[in-house]
């Protein structure tokens, strides 16, 4: 497999190849939140629109360790919430939430939700990210804030007010819960659901010592519009697909 890092998104002669590129990219992902720590019992889920059923997604099963999937073991379902290829459960809260943010964001191809600690500490605090660091302006005014905890998101009712809330960003930040990232790609969903748990992780740090500076309001929008934008974070995950392609192989099968 061809590791060089390509300089725009790939071309696709079939809807065959752009699904099994996506489903690939999706179980990568899964290894890579593995190894960070985003898995707690069988919270978490990672979600690709299918390139020809648009109203279909790529998931995970229900109870799966991340650090075991395989672009094999991922199932398909339908705007119904049932499987329609692959074995395994859906879990209810993956379909409320993702189901409704894919109907609502058209431009959305992936969805990346988990409870990573840093994210969870800071959605407790009711408070949008600062830009208090250069990695910090992707997320500038570029961030929605979910501003109540209603419990576990099985409602399709609730999934919609997430979507609603999100509205046209990258994130959100659920009240008592976590964070929730999109992107134009599974790429860019799962990088900067990344950088947005470090980027908790960073302000969490520097609150703890101190009171950070705030970046000055005009360079945070010019940073973002430099590095926040979707090509930028479709390329931020080449360097990790290149070390999970190199030491887990076996997740392309």
């Amino acid at each position: 497999m061809e590791l060089q890092a390509p300089v725009t998104p790939p071309h696709f002669k079939s809807l065959d190849e752009a699904r099994q590129y996506r489903k690939e990219r999706l179980a990568g992902a899964f290894r890579l939140f593995a190894r960070w720590g985003f898995d707690e019992g069988v919270a978490g889920h990672i979600t690709a629109r299918d390139p020809e059923l648009l109203d279909h997604f790529w998931v995970n099963p229900f109870g799966k360790y991340f650090g075991s999937i395989r672009a094999s073991d991922l199932i398909l379902v339908n705007s119904e919430g049932q499987v329609v290829q692959g074995e395994g459960m859906v879990n209810a809260a993956a379909f409320a939430i993702h189901s409704a943010v894919h109907e609502a964001r058209p431009d959305v191809i992936a969805a990346a939700h988990s409870h990573s600690i840093y994210g969870k500490a800071w959605s407790s605090l009711g408070r949008h990210l600062d830009p208090i660091t250069q990695d910090a302006c992707i997320f500038y005014n570029d961030h929605a804030l979910m501003r109540d905890y209603t419990g576990v998101v099985l409602d399709p009712e609730e999934g919609r007010r997430i979507a609603k809330t999100l509205g046209p960003m990258k994130a959100i930040i659920l009240q008592n819960h976590g964070l929730l990232t999109v992107g134009h790609s599974v790429e860019e969903a799962a990088f900067w659901f990344i950088t947005m748990e470090r980027t908790c992780q960073a302000q969490l740090a520097a609150e703890a010592a101190g009171t950070p500076r705030l970046i000055d309001p005009a360079y945070a929008q010019l940073t973002h519009d430099q590095i926040g934008n979707a090509l930028a974070g479709w390329f931020s995950f080449h360097p990790l697909w290149e070390m999970i392609v190199r030491e887990e192989p076996d997740f392309l099968n």
